[in-house]
């Protein structure tokens, strides 16, 4: 995975995340791995519905569509259940909570961008 930031529109970092790069992180994601902590995320793309089978803790998921438009916040989903967005191509996954402390909300404009 690569490690970048989300950042909004006016280009103002709201969180550290990082970004998968192949169908296996895809398929992995956050599976078997320990929890994000405050203001870490995990982009992934393309995707666009996710599933928490196999996870210990709930997550936050932000769907966002092509141009980076927040379609929906599923908050605090928790282990074993599935979530998505018709539309949606990108997901970004926070710990539980996260995403109402970053104040994300639907129509927000983000992006991802690779840390140098």
């Amino acid at each position: 995975m690569r490690d970048g930031a989300v950042c909004d529109a006016q280009g103002r970092i709201l969180a550290a995340a990082y970004r998968t790069e192949n169908a296996w992180e895809r398929a992995r994601g956050l599976l078997g791995r320990p929890p994000l902590g405050p203001s870490r995320g995990l982009w992934i793309a393309p995707c666009g519905a996710v599933h928490t089978f196999g996870m210990g803790y709930p997550l936050d998921v932000v769907f966002l569509n092509r141009a980076g438009t927040v379609l929906k916040i599923a908050a605090a989903v928790r282990p074993r259940r599935m979530a998505y967005a018709y539309g949606a191509s990108t997901t970004l996954e926070f710990a539980a909570g996260q995403a109402a402390a970053l104040e994300l909300r639907t129509g927000m404009q983000l992006t991802w961008h690779a840390r140098n």
